[in-house]
Protein backbone atom coordinates (compact mmCIF):
# COMPACT_ATOMS: atom_id res chain seq x y z
CA UNK A 1 0.00 0.00 0.00
CA UNK A 2 1.41 3.25 -0.77
CA UNK A 3 1.28 5.73 1.69
CA UNK A 4 0.53 9.49 0.76
CA UNK A 5 1.83 12.54 2.84
CA UNK A 6 -0.22 15.17 2.77
CA UNK A 7 2.01 18.43 3.13
CA UNK A 8 -0.10 21.45 4.95
CA UNK A 9 1.31 24.76 3.90
CA UNK A 10 0.40 27.19 6.81
CA UNK A 11 -0.07 30.94 4.93
CA UNK A 12 -0.28 33.99 6.48
CA UNK A 13 -3.58 35.23 6.95
CA UNK A 14 -4.09 38.81 6.78
CA UNK A 15 -7.35 40.78 7.81
CA UNK A 16 -8.31 43.31 5.59
CA UNK A 17 -10.38 46.05 6.99
CA UNK A 18 -13.02 47.12 5.01
CA UNK A 19 -13.62 50.60 3.67
CA UNK A 20 -16.70 52.20 5.60
CA UNK A 21 -20.47 51.79 3.54
CA UNK A 22 -21.23 54.03 1.31
CA UNK A 23 -24.88 56.13 1.55
CA UNK A 24 -27.14 56.74 -1.40
CA UNK A 25 -25.49 60.03 -2.39
CA UNK A 26 -21.58 58.99 -2.03
CA UNK A 27 -20.44 59.87 1.03
CA UNK A 28 -18.36 57.62 3.48
CA UNK A 29 -16.95 57.93 6.69
CA UNK A 30 -13.32 57.77 7.08
CA UNK A 31 -13.62 57.80 11.15
CA UNK A 32 -16.12 55.43 13.31
CA UNK A 33 -16.35 57.85 16.32
CA UNK A 34 -15.56 55.23 18.51
CA UNK A 35 -11.56 54.19 17.36
CA UNK A 36 -8.78 55.03 15.13
CA UNK A 37 -9.27 52.63 12.87
CA UNK A 38 -7.75 53.47 9.55
CA UNK A 39 -5.68 56.14 11.38
CA UNK A 40 -2.09 56.32 12.44
CA UNK A 41 0.70 58.92 12.92
CA UNK A 42 2.00 60.00 10.42
CA UNK A 43 5.41 57.77 9.86
CA UNK A 44 4.03 55.29 12.36
CA UNK A 45 2.81 52.62 13.49
CA UNK A 46 -0.77 52.14 13.30
CA UNK A 47 -0.83 49.99 16.17
CA UNK A 48 1.01 52.67 18.47
CA UNK A 49 -1.32 55.53 17.67
CA UNK A 50 0.05 58.41 19.71
CA UNK A 51 -1.61 61.94 21.81
CA UNK A 52 -4.98 60.84 19.84
CA UNK A 53 -7.87 59.55 20.69
CA UNK A 54 -11.74 58.88 20.01
CA UNK A 55 -13.99 60.28 22.85
CA UNK A 56 -17.69 60.81 22.58
CA UNK A 57 -17.51 60.83 18.55
CA UNK A 58 -14.76 63.12 18.22
CA UNK A 59 -10.97 62.48 17.05
CA UNK A 60 -9.31 64.56 19.87
CA UNK A 61 -5.58 65.84 19.78
CA UNK A 62 -4.76 65.41 23.71
CA UNK A 63 -1.34 67.09 24.34
CA UNK A 64 0.23 67.06 28.10
CA UNK A 65 3.83 67.74 29.21
CA UNK A 66 5.75 70.73 29.36
CA UNK A 67 7.21 70.32 25.10
CA UNK A 68 4.14 69.65 23.42
CA UNK A 69 5.66 70.98 20.11
CA UNK A 70 8.30 68.05 20.77
CA UNK A 71 6.77 65.21 18.42
CA UNK A 72 6.68 67.78 15.31
CA UNK A 73 10.14 69.17 16.25
CA UNK A 74 11.29 65.58 16.31
CA UNK A 75 10.01 64.46 13.31
CA UNK A 76 11.50 67.59 11.55
CA UNK A 77 14.54 67.12 12.78
CA UNK A 78 15.60 63.51 13.01
CA UNK A 79 12.79 62.18 11.10
CA UNK A 80 10.67 59.10 12.54
CA UNK A 81 7.27 59.47 13.68
CA UNK A 82 5.29 62.74 14.61
CA UNK A 83 2.07 63.68 15.89
CA UNK A 84 0.60 64.23 12.65
CA UNK A 85 -2.58 61.64 12.08
CA UNK A 86 -2.60 59.78 8.37
CA UNK A 87 -5.78 58.25 6.97
CA UNK A 88 -3.51 55.38 5.97
CA UNK A 89 -6.32 53.29 4.36
CA UNK A 90 -6.33 54.38 0.64
CA UNK A 91 -5.04 57.80 -1.10
CA UNK A 92 -7.82 60.49 -2.82
CA UNK A 93 -7.42 62.69 -5.77
CA UNK A 94 -10.67 63.66 -7.22
CA UNK A 95 -12.88 64.16 -3.48
CA UNK A 96 -15.19 66.00 -1.23
CA UNK A 97 -13.78 66.00 2.20
CA UNK A 98 -16.00 66.83 4.83
CA UNK A 99 -15.81 67.34 8.63
CA UNK A 100 -16.09 69.59 11.44
CA UNK A 101 -13.47 71.11 13.75
CA UNK A 102 -12.81 73.00 16.80
CA UNK A 103 -9.51 74.53 18.44
CA UNK A 104 -8.58 75.28 21.54
CA UNK A 105 -7.61 78.81 22.96
CA UNK A 106 -4.93 80.11 20.80
CA UNK A 107 -4.37 76.82 19.08
CA UNK A 108 -3.34 75.80 15.18
CA UNK A 109 -3.77 72.84 13.45
CA UNK A 110 -4.43 71.84 9.72
CA UNK A 111 -5.73 69.48 7.18
CA UNK A 112 -3.55 68.53 4.98
CA UNK A 113 -4.36 66.46 1.26
CA UNK A 114 -2.75 65.14 -1.33
CA UNK A 115 0.16 64.24 0.69
CA UNK A 116 2.32 61.84 -1.42
CA UNK A 117 3.40 59.32 1.16
CA UNK A 118 5.49 59.12 4.52
CA UNK A 119 9.30 59.74 2.42
CA UNK A 120 9.34 63.21 3.74
CA UNK A 121 9.54 63.70 7.37
CA UNK A 122 6.62 66.19 7.50
CA UNK A 123 2.90 66.26 5.66
CA UNK A 124 3.63 69.89 3.96
CA UNK A 125 6.76 69.36 2.23
CA UNK A 126 4.47 67.74 -0.15
CA UNK A 127 0.67 67.94 0.95
CA UNK A 128 -1.54 71.60 0.73
CA UNK A 129 -2.84 72.64 3.92
CA UNK A 130 -6.22 74.15 4.73
CA UNK A 131 -5.50 76.18 7.85
CA UNK A 132 -7.24 75.65 11.26
CA UNK A 133 -6.67 78.19 13.33
CA UNK A 134 -7.96 80.73 16.59
CA UNK A 135 -7.26 83.58 14.18
CA UNK A 136 -7.87 86.07 17.12
CA UNK A 137 -5.72 83.83 19.67
CA UNK A 138 -2.80 82.35 17.70
CA UNK A 139 0.26 85.00 16.54
CA UNK A 140 -0.46 83.48 12.96
CA UNK A 141 -4.13 84.94 12.74
CA UNK A 142 -2.01 88.46 11.95
CA UNK A 143 -0.25 87.01 8.90
CA UNK A 144 -2.06 86.55 5.52
CA UNK A 145 -2.62 83.28 4.18
CA UNK A 146 -2.15 81.87 7.96
CA UNK A 147 -5.25 82.15 8.86
CA UNK A 148 -8.34 79.54 9.40
CA UNK A 149 -9.52 78.43 5.94
CA UNK A 150 -6.88 79.72 4.00
CA UNK A 151 -4.40 77.84 2.05
CA UNK A 152 -1.87 78.19 3.50
CA UNK A 153 1.13 80.01 2.96
CA UNK A 154 -0.65 80.36 -0.98
CA UNK A 155 -4.05 82.19 -0.89
CA UNK A 156 -6.19 84.01 1.92
CA UNK A 157 -9.85 82.88 2.76
CA UNK A 158 -12.17 85.46 1.86
CA UNK A 159 -14.38 86.38 2.92
CA UNK A 160 -13.44 85.40 6.66
CA UNK A 161 -16.27 82.76 8.35
CA UNK A 162 -14.38 81.25 10.87
CA UNK A 163 -16.21 81.00 14.25
CA UNK A 164 -14.85 81.75 17.66
CA UNK A 165 -12.12 79.35 19.93
CA UNK A 166 -14.23 76.79 21.18
CA UNK A 167 -17.11 76.88 18.72
CA UNK A 168 -17.67 74.04 15.65
CA UNK A 169 -16.74 74.97 12.08
CA UNK A 170 -18.07 72.95 9.14
CA UNK A 171 -15.56 71.96 6.82
CA UNK A 172 -16.05 70.89 2.74
CA UNK A 173 -12.41 70.78 0.74
CA UNK A 174 -13.05 69.88 -3.03
CA UNK A 175 -10.31 68.79 -5.57
CA UNK A 176 -11.47 67.92 -9.22
CA UNK A 177 -9.32 68.02 -11.94
CA UNK A 178 -6.74 70.10 -10.46
CA UNK A 179 -9.51 72.31 -9.11
CA UNK A 180 -9.40 73.63 -5.81
CA UNK A 181 -12.01 74.89 -3.53
CA UNK A 182 -11.93 75.52 0.55
CA UNK A 183 -15.75 75.45 2.00
CA UNK A 184 -15.65 77.15 5.78
CA UNK A 185 -18.99 77.21 7.36
CA UNK A 186 -21.30 76.88 4.34
CA UNK A 187 -19.27 79.90 2.20
CA UNK A 188 -16.50 78.82 -0.55
CA UNK A 189 -13.22 81.22 0.65
CA UNK A 190 -10.68 79.51 -1.69
CA UNK A 191 -10.97 78.82 -5.42
CA UNK A 192 -7.76 77.96 -7.44
CA UNK A 193 -6.52 75.44 -9.91
CA UNK A 194 -3.38 73.86 -9.19
CA UNK A 195 -0.99 73.86 -11.42
CA UNK A 196 -1.99 76.68 -13.69
CA UNK A 197 0.03 79.92 -13.93
CA UNK A 198 -1.48 81.52 -10.91
CA UNK A 199 -0.38 78.57 -8.53
CA UNK A 200 3.23 78.55 -9.62
CA UNK A 201 3.58 81.95 -9.23
CA UNK A 202 2.23 81.90 -5.69
CA UNK A 203 4.24 78.66 -4.93
CA UNK A 204 7.40 80.49 -6.41
CA UNK A 205 6.84 83.44 -3.41
CA UNK A 206 6.12 81.01 -0.61
CA UNK A 207 8.29 79.15 2.41
CA UNK A 208 7.24 76.25 -0.44
CA UNK A 209 9.68 77.56 -2.98
CA UNK A 210 12.00 75.42 -2.29
CA UNK A 211 10.51 72.06 -1.80
CA UNK A 212 10.11 70.24 -5.06
CA UNK A 213 7.59 67.73 -4.14
CA UNK A 214 5.06 70.08 -3.03
CA UNK A 215 1.64 70.50 -4.05
CA UNK A 216 3.27 68.82 -7.18
CA UNK A 217 0.85 65.25 -6.48
CA UNK A 218 -2.54 64.38 -8.43
CA UNK A 219 -3.41 61.82 -5.25
CA UNK A 220 -2.84 61.33 -1.94
CA UNK A 221 -3.27 61.13 1.87
CA UNK A 222 -5.52 63.27 3.99
CA UNK A 223 -3.61 63.89 7.56
CA UNK A 224 -4.55 66.01 10.35
CA UNK A 225 -2.05 68.30 11.54
CA UNK A 226 -0.45 68.43 15.64
CA UNK A 227 0.81 71.57 15.97
CA UNK A 228 1.00 71.42 19.63
CA UNK A 229 -2.28 72.35 20.64
CA UNK A 230 -5.36 70.51 21.29
CA UNK A 231 -8.01 70.63 18.28
CA UNK A 232 -11.24 68.73 17.86
CA UNK A 233 -12.38 66.72 14.38
CA UNK A 234 -15.46 64.62 14.10
CA UNK A 235 -18.22 63.86 11.45
CA UNK A 236 -14.84 63.24 8.90
CA UNK A 237 -16.31 62.11 5.80
CA UNK A 238 -15.08 61.67 2.02
CA UNK A 239 -16.71 60.78 -1.55
CA UNK A 240 -15.52 60.16 -4.73
CA UNK A 241 -16.22 62.92 -7.67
Amino acid sequence: MKKWIIALVFLPIVLVQPLAAISEDGWRDIFDGETLAGWRNYGGDANAVRKWEAQDGVLTLVQSGPFPMWDMIKSIVFGGPGGDLVYYRETFQNFELSLQWKISAGGNSGIFYLVKDETENISWRTGIEMQVLDNEGHSDGQIKTHRAGDLYGMISAEPETVRASGEWNDVLLRVKDNHIEHWLNGVKVVSIQRGSDEWNALAAASKFAGMPGYGKFDEGYLVLQDHGDPVWYRNIRVRDL
